[in-house]
């Protein structure tokens, strides 16, 4: 190449690195738009996948809607909630629904809101749920991580939904409901109470509540209990929590989308949701997470199931 420079006039140089310039240029652009194309087939197929999990279990609800309801029903949801999704907003629906349609409501308040249980507690918690037939059909609501409950032999499964957020904007919330609260229990003292910094001061000083690292939040609750789902960045929890995502979950919704998410959901679990859309849409929800009692609770060592 060096025989060649020196034998070439430098305006010949001067185009053939032009030229090779040119062509590195289409060369990167190509492989952009490949891709692209390729991030698109893949959500593509994402969407496809998640499609055929949500029609094979609507055929299945659907199949048992045309039987008389009866009190073998041992439907079981749980909807392991993301904090600051609108969960709530949508958990509160669920309680104003259960007794028009008949199906018990249940909060799974787990030990200074660890979203991780213990190998013992998954256990007990899995046997519960299983066994627990009083409390069937059965919608269990809190804040904890998915857990597979094939790994434990029982027969059944529950069904898992679940809801989503932008991350930043859920982070936002967040940082802020650590300081403000709420609507719904106004009254509650918050562990950062009268910390006046704004999120943005919070980023421009590196505060803990705002690092980038809480973005992650929402992977762990789809990956799991695994100790790997719990570090930020994991290439193999983020792609844990799609698989499970697409075959573990009946349907995932998005916050800024609640509205589409509660009308699929009627529409596939009617046993539950009947009347979900018409109570979001008037706004007319009247029931609040109540505060639990003593009484509400069943001996389980580091978490209780409580029965609203």
């Amino acid at each position: 190449m060096g025989i060649l420079r020196t034998m070439m006039p430098p305006k010949i140089q001067l185009l053939a690195v032009l030229a090779f310039g040119v062509a590195m240029l289409l060369i990167e652009n190509q492989i952009q738009r490949l891709d692209e194309s390729r991030a698109k087939l893949e959500h593509t197929i994402a969407r496809h996948e998640v499609a055929e999990v949500e029609l094979r279990h609507s055929e299945d609800v659907f199949g048992q809607e045309l039987t008389p309801l009866s009190e073998t029903d041992d439907t079981v949801i749980i909807y392991n909630r993301v904090p600051k999704t609108a969960s709530t907003s949508f958990t509160n629906i669920a309680y104003d629904l259960c007794s028009k349609n008949h199906y018990h409501v249940l909060h799974i308040n787990t030990t200074k809101n660890n979203p991780v249980l213990s190998l013992q507690d998954q256990v007990r918690f899995v046997q519960n749920v299983s066994t627990w037939r009083e409390m069937k059909p059965g919608f269990y609501h809190g804040h904890v991580a998915y857990l597979d409950f094939s790994k434990y032999g029982v027969k059944g499964k529950p069904m898992y939904i679940n809801v989503v957020r932008d991350p930043i904007e859920r982070l936002v919330s967040y940082y802020y409901f650590l300081r403000f609260g709420d609507d719904y229990r106004p009254g509650l003292r918050r562990r950062k109470q009268g910390d006046k910094k704004t999120f943005d001061e919070c980023v421009s000083s590196g505060g803990s509540d705002c690092a980038p690292e809480k973005l992650w939040l929402q992977i762990p609750f789809f990956c799991g209990h695994h100790s790997e789902c719990w570090n930020a960045g994991s290439r193999w929890a983020l792609e844990q929590a799609k698989y499970n995502l697409v075959n573990e979950y009946l349907l995932v919704g998005v916050t800024e989308e609640l509205e589409d998410f509660i009308m699929i959901l009627e529409a596939a679990l009617p046993r539950f949701f009947r009347g979900a859309t018409e109570l979001y849409r008037t706004g007319r929800i009247t029931t609040p997470e109540r505060d639990i009692s003593a009484d509400d609770f069943i001996p389980i060592p580091d978490f209780s199931l409580v029965c609203m």
